[in-house]
C-alpha cells in the first residue's frame, strides 16, 4: 500500500465526528478543512471554510489537497474493541447454540487449526483485508494458542497498516487436548516471546501492542492468571482483554471452578488483570458491585451486540445506557466468529436494538441507544475502552489520522439520498442504517492510504 506521503496532506469537505462522551455532541461539518502533516498527525482542524477559501489556507506545492466530492464525507475510523482473528471463516456456524456448547463444536476445532502457519497466514490475511474493507482501522484481536500463528498475526497487520492489539491466547485447562497450551509455563512463556516479537518489529508501538489475553477464567489456571498478573505489572504499557459475565452457563462454570470469589470482578481483579488497560468482553450480566468495580478500576467494556443475541443461550441484551451513565467506558466489538457479521455497521445498529430491548426490560429506565451514540461507541468509545483516546477516536488537533471516506454515490443498498431535500445529517443517518463496506471508498490510518477503491 506504500508508505506515508512524502509531503503533508489536506482534506476539504464534509467532516462529521463525536466530541465527547458520551456521544450526544455529533459535530456535523459540511465544509471543513484538515491539515495532516507527514507523520500522519493532524495539525490543524478549520471547521467553516469557503471552497474560494482553500487555496489561500493550503500551500499546494507542499501539501498535498484533497478535495472531497459533494457526494463524500469524512469520518474517523471504527474501532473494534473485541475480535476473534482465527473466527474469520467461522463467522455465522453454531448460531443459537450455548456458549460452551458453541466453542466446543465449532470454535475450538477450528482454532486448532492455526497450529498450520501456513493456514493462519491465509485466514489472518483474508481477516485483515476484510476488516480493512469494512473501515476497522483499529481491532483487537483474540489470536490463538500457537505463538507462531500470533506472530504472523502481528506481522500482517503491521504490513497491512491496520492499527491492533495482536493477544496470543491463553488456555492451560477445560479445552481439548489438541487446542491446550502443554504447560502454564508454556503459556507464559509463549506470551512473553509474542511481547518481545511485537516490541521487535514495532519498537515504539507506532500501530501494534500485544495484548495479553486469558480466554476466560473458564480455561485458565490460577496460576495462569497469576502469571499473566505479574506480567501485566511489569509492562504497565500493555493492555489486557477476557470475557467476562458472558453468558449465564459460562458464569455458573466460573463460580463452580473459583468458588472463592463472589464475582467474576474480585476473581479477575484478584490477579491482578482488572486495570484501566483492561478490555472487557460482553458484560451482559452486572451486579451493582460489579459496576462499581469497573468503575473504580476504569475498566472498559467491549459491547459485542451481535453475538450476545446469536450466540450463547439467550437474548443478551447488555445494560449499556447503564455503563453510559455511570461513567464506565464502552466500545464495540465484532466478535467476529461469535456472530453473522464483521461489520462495524451492523454492530451499530444492533447496538441500537439491543437497547430499545434493555429499555422495554427495564419499563423505560434505561433509554435507547441515539445514532450518535452508537458511532461514538464505534469511533471515540472504543479509543477510551482501548486507551487510545489520545491518538484516535476523532479528529482533534494532535491525533493520528484515521479516517474513512465514504461515498452515498456508490452502488451498494444505502437508502437513496435526495440532493435538494437530504442535509449531511440526513445523509449520515441514512448511510449509518443502511449503508455498507461499499460506501467506504478510502481507509486511512495514520495518515496513510491502506485501502483504496479505484474511481
Amino acid at each position: 500500500m506504500g508508505s506515508h506521503e512524502a509531503k503533508p496532506q489536506a482534506f476539504y469537505g464534509a467532516v462529521i465526528h463525536s466530541l465527547s462522551t458520551p456521544g450526544h455532541d455529533l459535530e456535523i461539518l459540511p465544509s471543513a478543512l484538515l491539515m495532516v502533516n507527514a507523520e500522519g498527525v493532524i495539525t490543524s482542524f478549520h471547521k467553516d471554510v469557503k471552497s474560494e477559501d482553500v487555496d489561500r489556507l493550503v500551500d499546494t506545492t507542499s501539501t498535498s489537497l484533497y478535495r472531497l466530492s459533494p457526494s463524500q464525507f469524512l469520518i474517523p475510523g471504527f474501532i473494534d474493541t473485541h475480535n476473534h482473528a482465527p473466527q474469520w471463516a467461522q463467522r455465522g456456524l453454531g448460531q443459537g447454540q450455548h456458549i460452551l456448547d458453541w466453542l466446543s463444536a465449532i470454535t475450538f476445532p477450528n482454532e486448532g487449526r492455526f497450529r498450520d502457519p501456513a493456514h493462519a497466514q491465509r485466514i489472518y490475511s483474508s481477516a485483515i483485508d476484510g476488516f480493512l474493507r469494512q473501515g476497522i482501522t483499529t481491532a483487537s484481536y483474540y489470536g490463538s494458542i500457537h505463538p507462531e500463528a500470533t506472530n504472523s498475526l502481528a506481522d500482517l497487520c503491521l504490513a497491512k497498516g491496520q492499527r491492533a492489539f495482536v493477544g496470543k491466547c491463553n488456555m492451560t485447562r477445560n479445552s481439548p487436548d489438541y487446542y491446550r497450551d502443554a504447560s502454564i509455563e508454556q503459556s507464559l512463556q509463549d506470551t512473553e516471546s509474542c511481547i518481545a516479537h511485537i516490541r521487535k518489529i514495532d519498537p515504539e508501538g507506532q500501530l501494534l501492542k500485544h495484548v495479553l489475553t486469558p480466554r476466560f477464567a473458564i480455561s485458565c489456571d490460577a496460576e495462569c492468571l497469576a502469571g499473566l498478573g505479574q506480567i501485566a505489572a511489569r509492562n504497565p504499557d500493555l493492555p489486557i482483554q477476557t470475557h467476562f459475565n458472558e453468558a449465564e452457563q459460562e458464569i455458573t462454570a466460573t463460580k463452580e471452578l473459583f468458588p472463592q470469589f463472589d464475582s467474576e470482578a474480585d476473581l479477575y481483579a484478584h490477579y491482578g488483570l482488572l486495570t484501566r488497560r483492561s478490555i472487557l468482553a460482553h458484560c451482559c450480566y452486572m451486579t451493582p458491585y460489579e459496576f462499581d468495580k469497573l468503575k473504580e478500576l476504569q475498566c472498559g467494556v467491549a459491547h459485542c451486540p451481535i453475538s450476545n443475541m446469536t450466540v450463547g443461550g439467550g437474548f443478551m441484551a447488555a445494560p449499556i445506557r447503564e455503563f453510559l451513565n455511570r461513567g464506565i467506558k464502552v466500545g464495540l466489538g465484532t466478535d467476529s466468529g461469535g456472530g453473522f457479521s464483521s461489520s462495524m455497521l451492523d454492530a451499530m445498529r444492533q447496538a441500537m436494538i439491543a437497547s430499545h430491548a434493555k429499555e422495554v426490560e427495564s419499563k423505560g429506565k434505561d433509554k435507547g441507544l441515539k445514532i450518535a451514540e452508537a458511532f461514538y461507541l464505534a469511533t471515540l468509545g472504543g479509543a477510551e475502552v482501548c486507551c487510545l483516546e489520545k491518538k484516535v477516536g476523532n479528529f482533534e488537533v494532535g491525533k493520528e489520522f484515521d479516517a474513512l471516506v465514504v461515498d452515498w454515490e456508490r452502488d451498494g443498498v444505502m437508502t437513496m439520498v435526495d440532493e435538494d431535500e437530504d442535509g449531511l445529517g440526513t445523509v449520515f443517518e441514512k448511510f449509518v442504517m443502511t449503508g455498507d463496506d461499499r460506501n467506504i471508498v478510502r481507509v486511512f490510518v495514520k495518515g496513510r492510504v491502506v485501502r483504496e477503491v479505484r474511481m
